[in-house]
């Protein structure tokens, strides 16, 4: 008798240790989903701008990267060097992050439109690399520390799980935006004029659209989406530099390629999948973390095999 209340203590205990594991497994997983979700969110915002331009001009815009760094950066010197409020700092950091992007378009892009295809790509190539060294040596190459604000940087518990409010945020902010975007590209005279910009240039002209400012409008609205991304960035990531938009920059663009570029809703898609299988990835197997940036690397070299035109991308034949 003795032993089997002995057994039953033991089966007891044994099965309060495997339900407990299960509940903490599960807790885990919550909270690596919701930055997952929150890392997927911000790519999705970036890799908005890249398939906007894309989309219009079949150009990769490899500047788009240092346009977020620099977003970053006018936000930092509002609040740091001019004393600006936080919402202030940002709204006019996103303001000249537009003005920004629309600047880059008309002086490094715009010019050459007619060119081939090899001399817009090493224009955008240059424009990238002069972003970055004009910030080197305005900015210095030493790492800053981006303003932390309690609203966004309190944490909420939801019984042992604790997660950032950002953490919340930024799939919100993502999620407005977006409907924004697509009520201005489907109701609006600007978005009916970015759609047939997109499919022919020359029928566009002949319609009485005025290309060279819708192409430039659209700069400006990728630029303003990646300044959004990249505020959130440097406040999920504080530590801020020149080099900061690079690989961001690169992984945005895999995510519009895996999505499908020049497919809004597929660059949100592909932002996601890359940035909860980053999170999930190290999460589950840290041995692999030192991988992470492969990983993008390799979904993208299996979507060109296998899916050379993205998830929801369509066959485009390339203007002449």
């Amino acid at each position: 008798m003795f032993s089997g209340i002995m057994r039953n203590e033991w089966e007891g205990s044994l099965t309060k240790s495997y339900l407990g594991g299960v509940y903490m497994t599960l807790e885990l997983f919550l909270q690596h989903l919701a930055n997952g979700i929150s890392l997927g969110s911000l790519y999705a915002l970036v890799a908005i701008g890249y398939t906007m331009v894309y989309g219009i001009l079949r150009l990769i815009n490899f500047a788009h990267g240092d346009i977020f760094m620099m977003a970053v950066y006018f936000a930092f010197f509002g609040v740091m060097t001019f004393g600006m409020p936080w919402y202030v700092s940002f709204i006019i950091a996103i303001a000249l992050t537009g003005v920004l992007g629309i600047t880059v378009e008309t002086l490094a892009y715009r010019p050459i439109r007619e060119a081939p295809r090899i001399s817009i790509l090493i224009s955008s190539i240059g424009a990238s690399y002069l972003l970055e060294n004009l910030a080197i040596v305005i900015y210095g190459g030493r790492p800053k520390t981006f303003p932390q604000i309690p609203l966004f940087t309190d944490m909420v518990q939801f019984g042992t799980v604790h997660i950032q409010m950002l953490t919340f945020m930024i799939p919100v902010v993502t999620a407005v935006l977006l409907m924004l975007l697509m009520y201005l590209i489907n109701k609006t005279k600007s978005g009916m004029a970015m759609r047939a910009v997109s499919k022919d240039f020359e029928t566009a002209k002949i319609m009485g659209i005025d290309v060279n400012r819708t192409i430039s409008f659209t700069f400006g609205i990728g630029s303003l989406l990646a300044a959004v991304g990249g505020i959130m960035w440097g406040l999920k990531f504080p530590s801020i530099l020149p080099l900061m938009g690079v690989m961001p920059g690169i992984k945005c663009f895999i995510a519009a390629v895996i999505g499908g570029i020049g497919n809004i809703q597929g660059a949100v898609i592909g932002g996601f999948i890359l940035g909860i299988g980053e999170i999930l990835l190290v999460a589950f197997l840290p041995e692999l973390s030192g991988y992470r940036d492969a990983f993008s690397f390799i979904l993208l070299i299996l979507i060109l095999l296998f899916r050379p035109t993205g998830i929801m991308g369509e066959k485009i034949s390339e203007k002449v």
